[in-house]
């Protein structure tokens, strides 16, 4: 499918589902002209048309919060966009990494699936409302130093399990490390994404190489 082929609205306008391209998560909905889209994928930076201002907007722009386009999918009709991005910063422009914040409905008992994301919030959370029995909370209060013992000891035990060769412990302990460099993290104001963008700019540049050895 091609930009012909899609169904703009009488305003000449389309929307566009953003979401993150590592966690799936929504981040915003907008609306694209011809004009957008093809700047989008020209720039490969997601650009919009503002109804209220009625003029194009450059997503970062003017915030540095910039979404690098990975994907644009339409629907099966073709009157909607799915854009997948990884972006630098929040996707709401009151700081929130979603636009979408306010809960409506929701079951009580419904669970969140597991994310990193998800549970980098928590760790969060833990450090700026401290509670009471919280490990988390304690490891923040301890600091720094005590956080990178635990990282140094859940280290050793992951090594320590796979010498071993016990799948399951080699699973128990890993868990155990990645939450506890989560902590880390976050202690140091590190967000997962930045982490996910490192890897994924090495996956890029090991496509190179491959592509390089093969010429």
């Amino acid at each position: 499918m091609n930009i012909s082929d899609l169904k703009f609205d009488s305003n000449g306008l389309i929307p566009a589902i953003v979401a993150d391209f590592n966690s799936g998560e929504v981040l915003t909905l907008a609306y694209m002209n011809r004009e957008s889209l093809e700047i989008s994928m020209e720039k490969r930076l997601t650009c919009f048309w503002s109804r209220s201002r009625n003029e194009l907007w450059l997503k970062g722009e003017t915030s540095g919060n910039y979404q690098h386009i990975q994907s644009i999918i339409a629907d099966c009709d073709g009157d909607a966009l799915l854009i997948k991005v990884i972006k630098d910063g929040p996707a709401c422009h009151f700081g929130n990494e979603s636009c979408f914040e306010n809960p409506i409905f929701e079951i009580e008992d419904a669970k969140e699936p597991f994310s990193v994301d998800g549970l980098y919030r928590l760790i969060l959370g833990r450090k700026t409302d401290p509670k009471d029995g919280s490990y988390t909370s304690y490891l923040f209060e301890k600091g720094l130093d005590k956080i990178l013992k635990k990282v140094g000891e859940e280290s050793t035990e992951v090594i320590i399990a796979a010498k071993g060769g016990d799948r399951r412990e080699v699973i128990y302990e890993t868990a155990d490390l990645m939450y506890h460099v989560m902590v880390m993290l976050g202690e140091m104001g590190i967000k997962p994404e930045e982490i996910t963008a490192e890897l994924s700019s090495r996956h890029v540049i090991d496509k190179k190489v491959k592509q390089e050895k093969m010429v």
